[in-house]
């Protein structure tokens, strides 16, 4: 798979409206999200209790936590693009963002991304990137919404 290469405002433009690309497939395990857990204190028995949520939870074994599978953005983003000549990339917001499906544990997921808009504010380059983050083998996204990025090229 070859990533789409950016090096400027003009080129990041020209992408607008375009579905630019899918990234590899991740698989959540649940060493991850009993690591992601640690991290958040966040401890709640559908992502640490494998028996408790073979026995009681509706998903029929633990679930990544929705924030775990935001967290990974950054990382499938950059398996669909290489962002070159920066002097910095800011993670700037999440909009209309929407979990539609949970990602149960040793799941694989992938980003599917399509530049939304872009904005030149006085130097910086602002691009909304629309966001769906697919679960193989399901017919429903684990989230969809539009992820925004603040880039400061170099001149």
């Amino acid at each position: 798979m070859s990533k789409v290469i950016i090096k400027s405002f003009e080129e990041l433009e020209k992408l607008t409206g375009q579905d630019i690309g899918v990234s590899e497939y991740h698989e959540f395990t649940q060493e991850q999200i009993n690591l992601f857990a640690d991290a958040t204190i966040d401890h709640q028995w559908i992502h640490v209790d494998k028996e408790k949520a073979k026995n009681e939870s509706p998903f029929g074994d633990t679930i990544a936590h929705g924030y775990l599978t935001l967290s990974i953005l950054p990382h499938l983003w950059n398996q669909i693009v290489d962002v070159q000549n920066l002097k910095l990339q800011v993670n700037y917001g999440i909009e209309k963002l929407k979990f539609n499906a949970p990602v149960i544990v040793n799941s694989k997921v992938r980003l599917h991304a399509k530049v939304n808009e872009v904005k030149n504010l006085r130097g910086v380059t602002k691009a909304a990137i629309g966001i769906k983050l697919e679960i193989e083998g399901q017919k429903k996204s684990a989230y969809e919404g539009e992820i925004v990025f603040l880039y400061h090229f170099n001149n």
